[in-house]
């Protein structure tokens, strides 16, 4: 976004300052819509997201099936609603565990510096040198297809790029005189990293995560559309789009589009509230 001028008229810099919190607010209300959604799924559904009804295959939108159906009679609504479920709560965990090892490996190399730094830091680099995905697929070569690989896998994906981050804001905490000041009471390091350190840090991390969000949910959507996800019956989105681009050949766009919809509107929805939020705790990408 573009800045605007510290000579601006005040209106203007007023229009410009409220834009950003308004899209905020609907983009954070949408995401609280689609968690309510894939919580009360079974109440919304119209359908089980597993019941198969040929003779209404690929049937557009209307009374019976208000977002159509997929060349197996499935309800898209349905399925959508629950596939929910999967593609929110699987990022979550992917994070949750890149975070616990990039920040645990992150606040070491920035604590204990020299040569704890220099290996944590090729370590991180060693990483980077191979393509996420293709890093992936390596791991679900050896360990098979399935949710539970693609999270071990992305989560060890997305780890050196929080330990990077985690270190860089680690250092500059460090630095304050308040540690120093721990140290001449005679605190040991640990403890200082423990009860002070990560507690002051955690607000920048968790800020940065939730712009990471977006990107873990698209990268999982992408492993699944590859068929290295989820497996059928599931209903997640990522599987979806795969299943339905069959049907685009024969005119039926609904099985594509609807998922593919959902994704993006929820990706896209993440990245507007994270970065606000970022914004609001102090966190720079």
């Amino acid at each position: 976004m573009t800045a605007v001028p510290a000579d601006a008229p005040a209106p203007a810099r007023t229009v410009r300052r409220a834009r950003r919190p308004v899209a905020a607010l609907v983009a954070t209300g949408f995401l609280a819509l689609v968690v309510l959604a894939a919580v009360l799924a079974p109440l919304l559904a119209p359908y089980a997201p597993d019941t198969v009804d040929l003779s209404s295959s690929l049937v557009g939108t209307g009374g019976e099936h208000l977002l159509g159906t997929d060349a197996s009679g499935q309800d898209l609504l349905s399925r959508v609603l629950y596939g929910a479920r999967t593609s929110l709560v699987a990022p979550v965990l992917l994070l949750a565990l890149a975070g616990v090892i990039g920040v645990s490996l992150g606040t070491l190399a920035a604590w204990r510096g020299g040569w704890v730094d220099a290996f944590v830091s090729r370590l991180t680099d060693v990483m980077y040198a191979f393509p996420g995905l293709l890093f992936v697929v390596l791991i679900i070569a050896v360990f098979g297809t399935g949710m539970t690989t693609s999270v071990l896998g992305l989560g060890l994906a997305f780890a050196p790029t929080i330990a990077k981050y985690t270190r860089s804001v680690a250092l500059a905490e460090r630095a304050k005189p308040y540690i120093d000041a721990y140290r001449v009471q005679g605190m040991g390091g640990a403890r200082i990293c423990v009860r002070h350190l990560v507690p002051n840090l955690a607000r920048s991390i968790a800020g940065y995560l939730v712009v990471l969000f977006g990107e873990a949910l698209m990268s999982l959507a992408t492993l699944s559309y590859l068929g290295f996800g989820t497996q059928p019956p599931s209903s997640d989105w990522g599987l979806m789009v795969q299943e339905g681009q069959s049907a685009i050949v024969q005119g039926a766009l609904l099985p594509a589009l609807v998922p593919g919809t959902a994704i993006a509107a929820v990706v896209v929805a993440f990245n507007v509230a994270g970065v606000h939020l970022a914004d609001r705790l102090g966190t720079r990408r």
